[in-house]
């Protein structure tokens, strides 16, 4: 796949559906919040897709995991509310456990072709040695089975023919993928005016940020990095991707 500059970013008058994978509830809004409340004031329609059920989440040992997933679940479709998401998947894979196997490969197609997204938003597959908890080991195996269910698997009608045969699911090509958390970003999304919206979503997962009194302080921060690093003036923040095309 060949990377883009930023002019060669699809403008989003091109786009009319996006399709947000992630590992895990919160990761999305950690990455994305203040860039997709701004799609969907343009009456773009995004759809979440969260991989795993996040029982591995939270710090209070007297919630069960079984409660955990509960939680998390309705915190993500809260979080999602704040920036103006309403349709919320979840494959319900285990948390900690993921890898980019065949089987999560087919599913994320599945996905893909049901819901025929223009861009796609996925996390990077690479390790990033300077900040770890950005490659998680689940991250990264969302992000391979997502950019691999882009290209080749949804666009392919010979992949898993039981889709389109059992299922009515035609191939589909996404015409624009964006890695959040990539080790080379390549464009970035000034999202100052919707930063308060981000921190709301990021708030909504209490059982993963209730504990987190500098939050604001700590986005503020990282997303200055990203604003200055894109080459936008001092005071603005940003949420930074690499942008591919697809084949």
């Amino acid at each position: 796949m060949p990377w883009l500059t930023i002019d060669d970013v699809l403008d989003d008058s091109q786009i009319s559906k996006i399709l947000i994978i992630a590992a895990h509830p919160d990761d999305v809004d950690f990455g994305a919040a203040g860039t997709i409340a701004g799609w969907t004031d343009a009456g773009l329609e995004v759809v979440y897709c969260i991989v795993t059920d996040g029982a591995a989440g939270g710090s209070d040992p007297s919630v069960s995991r079984s409660e955990m997933i509960s939680v998390r679940q309705a915190e993500q479709v809260a979080a999602a509310k704040c920036v103006g998401v309403s349709d919320v998947r979840f494959l319900g894979y285990a948390d900690g456990q993921l890898e980019p196997t065949l089987a999560l490969r087919k599913d994320l197609t599945r996905v893909i072709r049901q819901v025929r997204p223009d861009r796609l938003v996925c996390q990077s597959p690479e390790r990033n040695y300077e900040r770890l908890p950005v490659s998680h080991p689940d991250h990264r195996a969302a992000g391979s089975a997502s950019i691999d269910a882009v290209y080749p698997d949804a666009r392919n009608p010979f992949a898993f023919p039981d889709l389109a045969g059992d299922e009515g699911l035609q191939a589909w090509t996404v015409r624009e993928v964006w890695i959040a958390g990539a080790l080379r970003p390549t464009h970035f999304v000034d999202v100052t005016d919707n930063f308060p919206r981000k921190v709301a979503a990021l708030r909504a997962h209490e059982s993963q940020t209730g504990h987190m009194t500098n939050l604001e302080d700590f986005l503020r921060a990282w997303l200055g990095r990203s604003a200055a690093m894109g080459g936008l003036p001092e005071g603005r923040l940003a949420e930074a991707f690499q942008v591919i095309e697809s084949p």
